[in-house]
């Protein structure tokens, strides 16, 4: 089963091809670009040449997996439009993965995930030995309890090592393949498809005007 696999909830834009087994996923070509504005205009690039250089075509994908953040509105957005549109024009379903698990699969012991939300915050998220036990949630990287934990992860643990004074691991950003795997039981199911909701956790940096108010009362 091919699947292709997309997230554009951190700076990382990554669009990658898997192979779904009975017993395991393979990563079978990649690209990631880290640009925090470019999801929009790198996005579909990045499928097509990895299509390209495995010699398959759109029709040949099984399902479609795509990170549904949490992340900033307008790349994260970006990446779900795309695998959205992708599944309906394929008639394939698409399955959605928290960004932040494939952060945090792989790692031991209790450990924070951490990216980076702007605005001096973090999307954050707390594992034990990979599964998630807190988050995700958005806020100050000062006001993140910290009790027991060992270890963190993500841009924006890096970013503000300093606050949380923590060993880091890597990954920095979300793996292809950890999204793959995430999603591998669904694919093998197959599952229908879901509705991806974003994790945006708050609301977006470009709002309505509000009503204006005469000049003259």
């Amino acid at each position: 089963m091919l699947v292709m696999v997309m997230d554009t909830a951190t700076a990382a834009v990554t669009a990658a091809l898997a192979q779904v087994g009975d017993d395991e996923v393979t990563l079978l070509a990649e690209r990631v670009t880290v640009d925090a504005r470019g999801a929009g205009e790198l996005l579909a690039p990045q499928i097509a040449a990895i299509l390209a250089e495995c010699g398959a075509s759109a029709g040949d994908l099984t399902a479609v997996v795509a990170g549904v953040g949490p992340g900033p509105f307008t790349g994260l957005r970006a990446g779900l439009v795309t695998a959205a549109a992708m599944g309906h024009a394929l008639a394939i379903p698409v399955f959605g993965v928290c960004t932040l698990d494939a952060i945090g699969l792989r790692l031991p012991g209790h450990a924070l995930v951490a990216t980076d939300a702007r605005r001096k915050e973090v999307y954050w998220a707390v594992y034990r030995d990979g599964a998630r036990q807190a988050g995700p949630d958005v806020a100050k990287p000062a006001a993140v309890a910290l009790d027991g934990i060992e270890r963190a992860a993500g841009d924006g643990a890096e970013k503000y090592s300093d606050v949380f004074a923590l060993p880091l691991e890597e990954p920095r950003y979300p793996s292809a393949l950890a999204l793959a795997e995430l999603a591998a039981d669904r694919v093998r199911a197959k599952a229908p498809s879901e509705t991806l909701t974003p994790l945006y956790l708050r609301r977006p940096d470009a709002v309505l005007p509000g009503e204006r108010k005469p000049a003259l009362q």
